[in-house]
């Protein structure tokens, strides 16, 4: 009888997580028509993405191998998104500048905010890994899980750079201007691909792999917003809200 009621409630539980995941699309597909433009604008915008990216690669990642920690944590993660857009509300132009009004401004941002939510998850897991090690516990499977979210969200991350180079050559003319976005974005690649050439290399190496992966979200985090701080990024027309 105990045993039913857990899978009843666990059931209950991914019903209701499928229903936000469902919920928090329908929002960001009504925003997306109230604007007139696809809200991937402003910082909070993305942030909007990547609850659902977040929430969604949790998800299938319970489907697929049942870590109910990692799915409590991408949760949590998305919640925690979801409260800074609530507490730091955004006034939503409908305007665009031209250079946004590319083709190629949509799968660009999308595929860049699904591969951070990827990579943040295995993030997650190589913090989780080192503490494993440390405390001399098994941590073979998780650094499998670490290789399968970095293998997804590196393919990911590497075709929305190839789609930023088209949209800046549509854009400005040019592929490539190492513009300080562009900068971070190549060094974000580089820290992934670092990773996944050290676990081919020497996969024995654990510990030290989960460390490259774990300073490598610390690059991508910059990438992300922290460029918006940079004073050589001021008049980047990739900082958000520009």
């Amino acid at each position: 009888m105990i045993y039913t009621n857990k899978k009843s409630i666990a059931r209950a539980g991914i019903i209701l997580l499928a229903a936000g995941m469902a919920l928090l699309l329908t929002f960001i597909i009504t925003l997306w028509i109230n604007l007139n433009r696809p809200p991937l604008k402003t910082l909070g915008e993305t942030r909007l993405w990547y609850s659902f990216f977040l929430l969604a690669v949790g998800f299938l990642t319970y489907l697929r191998w049942r870590y109910k920690w990692f799915l409590a944590f991408c949760l949590v993660m998305c919640g925690v998104f979801l409260l800074v857009n609530y507490l730091h509300p955004e006034t939503h132009s409908k305007i665009l500048m031209p250079a946004l009004q590319s083709p190629w401004f949509i799968p660009h941002v999308i595929v860049y905010i699904l591969s951070y939510a990827l990579l943040a998850g295995s993030s997650l897991v190589a913090v989780k890994g080192l503490y494993h090690i440390y405390a001399k516990h098994e941590s073979n499977d998780i650094i499998k899980l670490a290789d399968n979210l970095v293998y997804i969200g590196f393919s990911f991350l590497t075709m929305g750079l190839l789609f930023g180079a088209l949209w800046a050559k549509t854009a400005w003319g040019h592929y490539w201007t190492w513009d300080p976005k562009e900068t971070w974005a190549f060094m974000t690649w580089l820290s992934y691909l670092i990773y996944i050439h050290f676990r081919l290399s020497q996969s024995y190496k654990t510990r030290t792999a989960l460390w490259i992966l774990s300073l490598a979200f610390i690059v991508l985090l910059i990438c992300w917003f922290g460029i918006n701080y940079l004073p050589s990024a001021q008049n980047s027309v990739h900082v958000y809200g520009n």
